[in-house]
């Protein structure tokens, strides 16, 4: 009864003309930045962190959200049709979903695509409802040892799954862990890392920092790839696909949408790991495997299906323990610090139509993404014909009035303006900068959280450990920890990452 009487709450919130509006602007962005190579979900939503600060917080996260699992629907688009992914959930539907436009089935595709997002979104929106509640019964017996103990978790599980060096990865959530040091001490008084700068006693702002690595950095790297859009003129029909094509498809779904749903979850999965695990299922079980590649249909449902389902459950563990599954997520913790929230394991009981009106709304964008999508199929293709050198000038205009904006602070441009030089600098060395972030903000509340469970404790250390649920959440990180000492789970690892890119 608990759960319909949540749902109704969110639909009622999420069904409200300004969110609705905010959920349609969220969805029509996320499909636009899906679409243009180079400009992915992370930076779009790094770069419009500072205009939420106006909005209500449900409305603010609704249109965030939308951006999220809009840019999914958008990335296929040109997957199929020009052979671009727009986006890196896309890459593995550009082998068998360009094949197939080439063989004269892109409507096919195309719609196959759709329904398999619409389909996964759905079925993803009732894990999310149904998960929300025996995980925010058990977020609340969690005290400061627990957060502590489930903080180190998430850090260490976003180092396994982070792409590239486990050394970088590690490296990159210190580096991100010791910046959300710097500030004066709420306890002592003592400055920190501030160098004599009073602009850094309140502590570095998470959001020119977010902007500069993710937004500015990724786009300053787009400037110097050459612009392939060579895009297909092909009339684009028959987009109501056969029963025989939806027969082939549906298994592939639900495999896809089950696979998606589970990886999702997991901390620092990223947007590239459900479509291709999908696609390595679909194609280890096939009868026929050499198909695939070829325009195989399995080869676009499945993986459509897993990358909506995995965008969308990534928000389990943000709504109902306060703990970011990956850089993006990161950043929305980011927009309801801005909003005043305290994102944490209470955020369900104190924040009830916040967290239900974004799960409801997940619902309403994605039929409003299913209505939408496939009738401005044109418009979308024609926006690949914008040059980036004529977007890039506006973005770097629009961030930097942001970032001013939100302290009215000239400081915050400087720093932003830096954090985009090293994130570039992050590019060309080839390290990722998500652990960073994800340090950066889990930092002070792993902290806060390790401070309060020393005086609960009267400085015993041994609390961490004779508590049932906080000794379970390290006995899985030393489990991790010592699967990374194993070559043959390094081996393994490098493998599945580099299928993966």
């Amino acid at each position: 009864m608990d759960l319909f009487d949540n749902l109704l709450l969110g639909l009622s919130t999420a069904l409200e003309l300004n969110n609705l509006g905010l959920c349609l602007l969220g969805v029509l962005i996320g499909t636009a930045i899906g679409v243009l190579p180079g400009i992915g979900p992370i930076p779009t939503v790094a770069l419009l962190l500072p205009f939420t600060f106006g909005l209500n917080p449900a409305g603010a996260m609704i249109m965030l959200a939308g951006i999220f699992y809009g840019a999914q629907y958008g990335g296929s688009t040109t997957a199929i049709l020009v052979n671009v992914p727009g986006e890196t959930s896309s890459v593995v539907t550009c082998l068998d979903g360009h094949e197939m436009a080439k063989q004269g089935k892109a409507g096919t595709a195309l719609a196959i695509a759709a329904i398999a997002s619409f389909f996964a979104g759905t079925v993803a929106t009732i894990v999310i409802a149904v998960m929300s509640v025996p995980l925010s019964v058990l977020a609340l017996k969690f005290t400061a040892v627990e957060y502590f103990s489930l903080l180190v978790l998430g850090l260490i599980a976003a180092v396994v799954l982070a792409h590239g060096s486990v050394a970088k990865s590690l490296a990159m959530v210190l580096l991100g862990l010791l910046l959300g040091l710097v500030g004066i001490d709420v306890s002592s008084g003592a400055a920190r890392m501030t160098f004599g700068i009073a602009e850094l006693s309140d502590g570095l702002d998470f959001v020119p920092i977010a902007m500069g690595l993710f937004g500015l950095g990724e786009i300053i790297a787009n400037l110097e790839r050459p612009a392939q859009r060579r895009v297909v003129s092909q009339k684009v029909r028959d987009l109501i696909p056969s029963r025989a094509d939806l027969r082939a498809a549906f298994p592939a779904m639900l495999r896809g949408t089950a696979l998606g749903s589970v990886l999702g979850v997991l901390p620092g999965g990223g947007a590239a790991l459900p479509p291709f695990s999908s696609y390595a299922l679909e194609k280890k079980i096939a009868k026929d495997p050499s198909r695939f590649g070829k325009g195989a249909i399995e080869g676009v449902a499945g993986p459509e299906a897993a990358n909506n389902a995995g965008a969308q459950t990534s928000f389990i563990p943000l709504l109902t323990l306060g703990i970011p599954a990956n850089a993006l997520m990161a950043l929305m913790i980011g927009a309801l610090m801005m909003q005043g929230i305290q994102p944490g394991p209470q955020i369900m009981t104190e924040q009830p139509r916040l967290v239900w009106g974004v799960i409801a709304s997940m619902w309403v964008g994605n039929l409003m993404l299913l209505v939408i999508n496939l009738p401005l199929i044109g418009l979308w293709v024609s926006m690949l014909k914008i040059p980036y050198r004529l977007l890039f000038p506006a973005i770097v205009l629009f961030c930097c009035i942001g970032t001013y904006g939100i302290a009215n602070s000239l400081f915050n441009v400087w720093l932003m303006l830096g954090c985009a030089a090293v994130g570039y600098f992050f590019i060309k060395i080839g390290v990722e900068p998500a652990p960073l972030l994800l340090g950066l903000v889990l930092g002070p509340q792993l902290e806060e959280n390790f401070r309060r469970a020393m005086l609960l404790s009267d400085g015993n250390f041994a609390v961490f450990l004779t508590r049932p649920i906080s000794a379970t959440l390290l006995l899985v990180v030393a489990v991790l920890l010592l699967a990374l000492l194993s070559p043959v789970v390094l081996r393994n690892r490098k493998a599945a990452l580099a299928e993966s890119t």
